[in-house]
C-alpha cells in the first residue's frame, strides 16, 4: 500500500459519484472534459484503478538481471579462444565464426550485450515512469478531495435529474484526473515508441 492505494480508497465514494454523473448526465457540451475523455477512453474511476494497478517493484530486479547477462555476454565473447597453432582452411573458417559470434555477443550497436543493456535501460525507465505516474495520479486525487467541487457533489441530495452545479462540479474533476492520467500515459506512449528497435530481431 502506498499513497495512490490510500486515497483511492478514500476517493471511492467521489469517483463513483463522478462517474455516475458522467454516464448519466454528461457535461456541458464546450467542457475539456471530452477531450480527456477521448484521449484515455476510460471514467475517472476505471482510470485511477488502472494506473493503482501499476507496480513498478515487478521491475525493480529487471534492469540489474539484465545487465548481468550483458555483462556474461562480453565474458563469453572474450572468452571463445582463437585457432591459435591451428592453420589450415579449417582453421580459416573456424576464426570466421569464432569473429562473426564475438561481434554478435559484443562489440556493436546491434549486439546482444548491447541489445541487453537498452532493455535495461528500458526496464528502468519504465519502472521510473511507473513511480512517477502513481504520484502525480495520486496527488490529482488528494486534490480532487480537497476540492469545492468534492464538497459540493458530497452535499448534493442526488436529485433526478441532477443540478447543473452537479454536473459541471464532476465535469471538473474529471477532466483534472484524466489530462494527468493522459498525459502521463503519453510519455509512456514514447517512451516505448523511442525503444521499438528492441522489437525487431536480433542478428545471427
Amino acid at each position: 500500500m502506498d499513497r495512490l492505494d490510500d486515497l483511492l480508497h478514500a476517493a471511492r465514494p467521489l469517483l463513483s459519484k463522478v462517474d455516475d454523473l458522467l454516464s448519466s448526465a454528461g457535461a456541458p457540451a464546450d467542457h475539456g472534459v471530452w477531450g480527456e475523455l477521448r484521449r484515455v477512453r476510460l471514467l475517472p474511476g476505471d482510470a485511477a484503478r488502472a494506473v493503482a494497478a501499476l507496480r513498478p517493484s515487478t521491475l525493480s530486479d529487471a534492469g540489474p538481471e539484465l545487465r548481468a547477462e550483458a555483462r556474461a555476454c562480453v565474458e563469453v565473447a572474450a572468452a571463445l579462444p582463437p585457432p591459435r597453432e591451428w592453420t589450415g582452411e579449417a582453421a580459416e573458417a573456424y576464426e570466421e565464426v569464432r569473429r562473426r559470434l564475438a561481434d554478435q555477443l559484443s562489440g556493436g550497436d546491434e549486439s546482444l550485450d548491447e541489445r541487453l543493456q537498452a532493455t535495461a535501460d528500458l526496464a528502468e525507465a519504465l519502472r521510473e515512469w511507473m513511480e512517477q505516474t502513481r504520484g502525480e495520479v495520486a496527488a490529482a486525487l488528494a486534490s480532487a478531495l480537497g476540492s469545492g467541487e468534492a464538497i459540493a457533489l458530497a452535499a448534493s441530495e442526488g436529485s433526478i435529474p441532477p443540478p447543473p452545479a452537479d454536473v459541471l462540479a464532476a465535469a471538473n474533476i474529471a477532466a483534472h484526473l484524466l489530462r494527468v492520467v493522459a498525459d502521463n500515459y503519453d510519455n509512456a506512449t514514447d517512451l516505448l515508441q523511442g525503444s521499438s528497435g528492441l522489437a525487431s530481431e536480433a542478428p545471427m
